[in-house]
């Protein structure tokens, strides 16, 4: 079993790609859970018309923004992945809705 090293410790491009590998499966099962609320989303709401909410969408994005400012990450790229992240749970979303 490799040891993930965070990355200031990281001397080898080896421990680096290894860290990014682990980051990146972790990410995908975040993912996972968060759709799963998108499948409790389009299970919950009455309609499809309420799927889409450019209130709730610009409060999800904002609230990334000031967390990467707090961790101190490039607060545009995190908006501009959160932008994407949205869209595509939108889009997720009226999908399971069309399934029920």
């Amino acid at each position: 079993m490799t040891t993930i090293l965070s990355g200031p410790d990281c001397t080898t491009m080896a421990e680096v790609r290894a860290g990014v590998d682990q980051l990146d499966r972790d990410l995908v099962a975040l993912l996972a859970r968060r759709f799963a609320y998108m499948d409790a989303a389009a299970r919950i709401k009455p309609e499809r018309g309420h799927v889409r909410d450019e209130a709730r969408k610009a409060q999800v994005i904002d609230q990334a923004r000031a967390e990467a400012v707090r961790l101190g990450v490039p607060e545009q790229v995190v908006a501009e992945l959160w932008e994407t992240l949205v869209e595509a749970s939108i889009a997720y979303e009226l999908a399971a809705f069309d399934r029920r």
